[in-house]
């Protein structure tokens, strides 16, 4: 009766509204009744990666009424089986290309959580399409890339988000107000570290090759990148450790602890970089250096020029468990950061530390946090990253402010990655010497271009395989 009743409401609205009359049939939820979420209103989604951390993406999202998981696609079945059980009527595939080709009419949108040499293929063929994208972070595999999606995104105007959760957190706003409120002053010196990397790295690739297991497509995992033989090592996780495939302990946290601080601060494109690596296996085993592994820990220093009358910030990365030096104004028993690592921001009137994700932001010393009184102007999100995500893509592009659209997240990830260039570069041989830490990188941030070692800039933009395009 309740059904019914909503129903014959429904046709009177149709019937006597004026929108009616201009060819405008979208229903209010209240003429349905509660609980009830119109066609209207229902985000038609498709996940490109559904195994592992994208198998938690779908999770998330589907917590949203708004979004329907229509289709599945991932390259290993065996990853994929949670997702196939979680959501049964959606349609399967191996090929993201194939997925947009026949559910293309029907998605609105696309996750992705691929690993990062082929996270650009897929969302920018999505884009291309109209679709709205979620990627995981890092944005991209390469510098070039994060150009593209940022640019792609402005020129589809689709709704965008990159998967670095803890960029929705209360914390990363509160650490904003406070910097705004001049608090700290000045930023000139930033320090950001990790424990990671939790992946073996620091060492070169198998020389072995393994046999294909049957429910992985080992073509379609490879994607845009040239052929190489398939080792076990690779496949579902350790891919992180090496260049042609991951982006290193930077790539996999840098997007979680540098983004507090790069957004807190207004941070934009880098115009040098320093580097520094340690090669722990190759102490210990008297191994030599592996060029096409990220290093088992290493430092960076990125520089970043003033605007509108602010000094220079120095940006100081430390992975593989290194630290920097304790802040003075820290107690010997107060924690620095957490197990994960964490940021401090050295301003020319004080520091803010925080823990990873932009948690717990506190002043130096911490007597200080007993007398802040600074008003709340940054609007929290408290349906969190992913529903945030849905939310803006219900309302159309443009329409809702996000926490980490591509806007924003391709100028950080250009930064993070500009990181893993000189790591690549390390000990290159070129024209002019040989690369091994005593030299800067100069950055051309518009041109997308290394000015006084051209021999690195092959690290800005791989050379897609296979019949995969970077095309605008």
């Amino acid at each position: 009766m309740k059904n019914e009743t909503a129903q014959g409401s429904r046709r009177f609205f149709i019937k006597n509204s004026s929108l009616a009359a201009a060819g405008f049939f979208i229903v209010p939820r209240h003429v349905l009744g509660r609980g009830f979420t119109a066609p209207s209103d229902k985000l038609n989604i498709g996940g490109i990666g559904v195994g592992g951390k994208g198998e938690g993406d779908l999770e998330e999202l589907a917590k949203s009424p708004h979004v329907n998981i229509i289709a599945l696609c991932d390259v290993d079945d065996r990853q994929a089986v949670k997702s196939r059980q979680r959501f049964p009527k959606a349609t399967y595939y191996k090929d993201f290309r194939e997925m947009l080709d026949k559910e293309g009419k029907s998605l609105d949108a696309v996750s992705v959580s691929t690993p990062d040499h082929t996270h650009a293929a897929a969302a920018l063929m999505a884009m291309r399409m109209g679709k709205h994208v979620y990627v995981q972070k890092p944005l991209t595999h390469d510098i070039y890339e994060a150009r593209i999606l940022t640019e792609a995104a402005k020129k589809y105007k689709v709704v965008t988000q990159m998967g670095n959760q803890g960029s929705s957190n209360d914390g990363v706003r509160k650490m904003r107000e406070w910097y705004n409120a001049g608090l700290i002053g000045d930023a000139t010196d930033i320090y950001c570290w990790t424990n990671r990397p939790i992946w073996p790295q620091g060492f070169g690739k198998p020389v072995t090759k393994d046999e294909v297991p049957p429910e992985l497509d080992w073509k379609l995992w490879l994607g845009p990148n040239e052929w190489e033989e398939y080792h076990k090592e690779f496949v579902p996780f350790n891919w992180r450790g090496y260049h042609s495939f991951g982006t290193g302990a930077l790539g996999d946290m840098g997007c979680h602890i540098i983004d507090p601080v790069f957004k807190t601060v207004g941070l934009g494109y880098p115009s040098e970089v320093e580097c520094s690596v340690v090669n722990l296996y190759e102490q210990m085993w008297n191994a030599s250096y592996h060029p096409d592994s990220f290093p088992a820990a290493s430092t960076l220093k990125l520089k970043f020029p003033g605007n509108a009358g602010k000094p220079d910030v120095l940006l100081r990365w430390m992975d593989g468990g290194l630290l920097p030096e304790r802040p003075e104004e820290l107690g010997p028993d107060e924690a620095m950061g957490d197990w994960g690592g964490g940021a401090i921001i050295a301003g020319t009137k004080g520091k803010l530390l925080c823990s990873t994700y932009g948690e717990n932001p506190v002043l130096l010393p911490l007597s200080r946090n007993k007398d802040i009184n600074v008003k709340q102007t940054i609007a929290r999100v408290p349906e969190g990253h992913y529903v945030q995500w849905v939310n803006a893509c219900m309302a159309g592009y443009g329409k809702k402010e996000l926490s980490s659209s591509f806007d924003y997240a391709g100028p950080l990830t250009e930064a993070i990655l500009m990181g893993n260039l000189a790591l690549q570069a390390w000990n290159i041989k070129g024209a002019k010497g040989n690369f091994d830490g005593r030299k800067k990188l100069i950055w051309d941030a518009k041109n997308m271009k290394i000015t006084n070692f051209d021999e690195a800039n092959q690290f800005v933009k791989r050379a897609y395989k296979n019949g995969y395009t970077l095309d605008l």
